[in-house]
């Protein structure tokens, strides 16, 4: 039929090479790391050869792809996938759940906050609302985005007296992010907060400043400024793919001041 689109799902060596590429490996670089041949990797990139499950598996860990990646490599191969996509309100996953609820709890009265892969709100803790004040609602809507919420003139932009710095280190991290994933959504995510307004200079690499060991997060507040910095925690042995792309992002004062208002409420 004219003006039919004919759409064609990539292969296994199609997504080979594309990561393989990606990962800025040469097919002799991989198969040294990967302990096979370079005349075999060749053959599974052109077609010519049909790598078995445990090959994909394999060639996948060596590149260092994310869960989700590796079951679309696995499919690609004509594989069923390994890892299981569940989502969080789901029965078998009580046990996150827990998990995640107890980590934000026991952080209170500080903020923390879970997210997903695209960096949706998953979860937060009592102390967050102090951050999120004067943040628009529509920006809270499900799915509530933490890097659209911190960076929009709508958000908690007016608020951060560091915001060029405050950018530059959150974009910084989404640059990585999208590096290592090649994540559509997340390319995507990166071109919008780009186009966000901020009269700020935006350093295009981290210089501390005096004393710094961290990149601060200043906040404005009518006690006076709040300075805090993060930790991020995600699971150390991950074996789904929901539960490999959260993470949990918990801030500590960064002075005295902030101690006390934190505690005081």
């Amino acid at each position: 039929m004219l003006g039919m689109v004919v759409t064609t799902q990539p292969t296994v060596g199609d997504l080979l090479r594309k990561w393989r590429q990606h990962r800025r490996l040469s097919q002799l670089d991989l198969s040294i790391q990967a302990d096979i041949s370079t005349r075999h990797l060749s053959f599974v990139e052109t077609g010519r050869s049909a790598p078995s499950r445990d090959m994909v598996m394999h060639l996948a860990e060596q590149l260092d792809l994310p869960l989700r990646e590796r079951n679309q490599m696995l499919m690609a191969a004509g594989y069923a996938p390994v890892y299981q996509e569940r989502a969080l309100d789901t029965a078998p996953m009580a046990v996150i759940r827990d998990a995640v609820r107890q980590v934000l709890l026991g952080h209170e009265p500080y903020p923390a906050i879970a997210v997903d892969r695209q960096w949706n709100l998953v979860d937060g803790n009592a102390a967050l609302p102090l951050m999120l004040a004067e943040v628009d609602p529509a920006l809270l809507e499900q799915p509530a985005n933490a890097l659209r919420i911190s960076l929009h003139p709508d958000g908690m932009a007016p608020r951060i007296a560091n915001l060029g710095e405050w950018r530059g280190h959150l974009l910084g991290r989404l640059r990585r992010q999208v590096e290592h994933t090649a994540d559509l959504g997340l390319s995507e995510l990166l071109e919008e907060l780009l186009g966000y307004p901020c009269a700020d200079e935006v350093p295009l690499v981290e210089h501390p400043g005096p004393g710094d060991v961290v990149v601060p997060l200043r906040l404005c507040h009518e006690s006076g400024e709040l300075a805090f910095f993060s930790t991020v925690t995600t699971f150390g042995t991950p074996l789904d793919v929901t539960v490999a792309e959260l993470a949990i992002e918990a801030f500590f004062p960064a002075n005295q001041h902030t101690t006390e208002i934190l505690r005081t409420g």
